[in-house]
């Protein structure tokens, strides 16, 4: 005999009837679900190249390639906040000599680029922001806009002594290993051909724009950019808004996700008119922004970032803490199960665990798509905006103008039924037959997924024996702890390879940057010529990741398409978070920690 459950699924004490909710979701997922996948979009290059050009830096830059006959001991890709938290982790375990490549002009990654009106963080800063503890700095308020998070990049930069030896506005076309001298041999679009002992890859995870293909977006003669890419030359204004530029112009822009939820609002005050162009809508909730209280500044201790990064990482990666010190609405999700389980949840089945999950999301959604409803004036307007998936089947969006700007005059939402856009032509956008005309037209339409990782870093590495990277993970993943892979020694990969997936990218990117630091300064205190991980260790972690898998594409074949799921075409080796470790980001922390702390370095072959 079972005991009672718990909790109730009625849906006269829930406020929403579960089933129902479930279908609904299904609905809406199946009628977005297109047979093209990611194939329905297109990269930014050959006719469409301008919409990677660099706004921000002069043009005409050269400079002699470089050869390097002395080495430098550790070369890292990526100057965002992945390569500037290896720079720093390697720079605090002693290592002199590193080189950074980055093709922006300078420091910060997503920072450099992403300099749309609005563009701020959407984690909160005081966990978002890396090395806060380290810099002695404390954000100016709960969530930052752009400038200060590409002036904290420069200052990390700066504190850890990392534009040295940095070749910025330089691409890296191919990294290849010389069994000769043990040494990797760096390529780069300058004609470099730089030597190098490690080499870290933090090419960062959505780096890379793409756009829709909507047939005709060739034939467009008004004025376009992509939102990563800004052109305030043809809007005016900054970051801080002030898009005055657009007061005569019809503006449409294409894309409802993250970007555009901050960006909408200063195009809506603006422009002459704004044709907001939607296939799904973002789930937006309140975002509560707050300049930093000058109280609870003073009273702050050493190590109170890391205490709090680390608290946030529990409430949403796997693990459990009494108290929440972020309390936003990342975590409002799992303080709603309070409310629905009675007793303690660690006494719940598995089974049952994921059921009071669905019911706390079922319970959260319910509030953010009333939220639409109370704010936005036009009925019609405000179901089309409400959000119909699991929460974190897209990425939540937090903004408190957002839905309000529907409420102005100029300001159109042109919902596509989930279908997305007919056509584009000369003069504007076709949408169910109607054309709406634009004299310029914005693509928020987000970056390269769902293909290899060589594709998406822009670059293949060829390892032992001449075995490239691109053919070695054709099938999947393959590393060991997301690190290093079997074949290629001295080389480490940061980001989504086989890691805790957490929202708060930055803190894996920490414990990534530190666990690299610690194998590299072992290999240098050992004089290591290889550090490379064994066969054994490899098939080991990726049995350990494939464990999960089905979990995983269940729950992520049930959510609205989007980059998660291989825009609803199933399940993809290439996809955003295949092959990860499932067992949460605190788990994943702990099992690397615990790897360190042994010091025998087991899994990987030291020679």
């Amino acid at each position: 005999m079972t005991s009672a459950k718990k909790y109730s699924t009625d849906p006269a004490e829930l406020g929403f009837d579960p089933a129902q909710l479930r279908a609904k979701y299904i609905q809406e997922r199946d009628k977005r679900v297109r047979k093209e996948g990611f194939g329905q979009y297109k990269n930014a290059a050959g006719q469409f190249s301008h919409f990677m050009e660099d706004h921000y830096v002069a043009p005409g830059f050269t400079r002699a390639p470089l050869t390097d006959e002395v080495e430098v001991e550790v070369v890292v890709i990526g100057g965002g906040f992945g390569g500037l938290l290896a720079g720093a982790r390697l720079r605090e375990a002693g290592v002199e000599s590193i080189r950074v490549i980055d093709k922006a002009g300078d420091f910060g990654g997503t920072w450099y680029w992403n300099r749309y009106p609005g563009a701020q963080c959407d984690i909160e800063a005081y966990v978002y922001m890396p090395l806060l503890d380290e810099l002695d700095y404390v954000p100016t308020e709960r969530y930052v806009h752009a400038p200060e998070l590409l002036q904290h990049s420069i200052n990390i930069a700066k504190k850890y002594d990392l534009y040295r030896d940095t070749c910025f506005q330089t691409e890296v076309t191919e990294i290849r290993w010389d069994e000769s001298i043990s040494r990797w041999i760096i390529h780069t679009d300058r004609g470099d051909a730089m030597k190098a002992h490690y080499i870290a890859m933090a090419n960062g995870l959505l780096t890379r724009p793409k756009l829709p293909g909507i047939p005709g977006i060739e034939k467009f003669k008004g004025h376009t950019f992509h939102t990563s890419r800004w052109d305030y030359a043809y809007t005016g204004g900054s970051c801080d808004g002030g898009l005055h530029k657009l007061n005569d112009k019809r503006v449409g822009i294409i894309g409802t996700g993250a970007t555009a939820v901050q960006c909408i609002p200063h195009l809506g005050e603006a422009a002459q008119r704004l044709y907001v162009f939607q296939r799904t809508p973002s789930s937006v909730d309140a975002r509560h922004n707050s300049p930093t209280n000058p109280e609870w500044k003073a009273k702050l201790k050493p190590g109170w970032a890391k205490e709090r990064v680390e608290n946030f990482n529990l409430a949403l990666g796997g693990g459990y803490t009494d108290e929440d010190m972020v309390g936003d609405g990342w975590t409002d999700i799992f303080r709603n199960i309070g409310g629905i389980v009675t007793g303690d949840i660690n006494e719940l089945t598995e089974e049952e665990k994921e059921e009071v999950f669905e019911l706390a999301d079922f319970k959260k959604m319910q509030e953010i798509r009333d939220r639409a409803a109370a704010i936005v004036q036009d009925q019609e307007t405000a179901e089309a905006l409400k959000a119909y998936y699991r929460q974190y089947c897209k990425r939540p969006c937090f903004h408190d103008e957002y839905l309000q700007t529907y409420n102005r005059p100029s300001v159109t939402l042109v919902d596509t039924h989930g279908h997305g856009v007919d056509e584009i032509t000369e003069k504007g956008v076709i949408v169910d037959g109607k054309e709406y005309e634009v004299d310029c037209l914005i693509f928020s339409t987000g970056f390269e997924v769902g293909t290899s990782y060589t594709s998406q870093s822009g670059y293949d590495v060829i390892g032992r024996n001449g075995v490239s990277l691109s053919k070695k993970w054709a099938d999947g993943l393959a590393t060991f702890h997301g690190l290093q892979s079997h074949g290629f020694p001295n080389c480490f990969f940061l980001g989504f390879t086989q890691t805790g997936v957490t929202p708060n990218a930055t803190h894996m990117l920490s414990e990534q940057a530190g666990h690299l630091a610690y194998i590299v300064k072992q290999g240098i205190a050992r004089g290591a010529t290889t550090v490379e991980v064994t066969q054994e260790a490899e098939d080991e972690w990726c049995n350990i990741c494939n464990s999960y898998g089905d979990k995983t594409e269940r729950l992520l074949a049930e959510c609205t398409p989007g980059y998660y799921n291989n825009e609803g075409g199933g399940k993809s080796k290439n996809g955003f978070i295949s092959g990860q470790f499932g067992g949460g980001a605190a788990k994943f922390f702990d099992i690397i920690g615990k790897w360190r702390a042994e010091g025998n370095l087991r899994g990987l072959e030291i020679k």
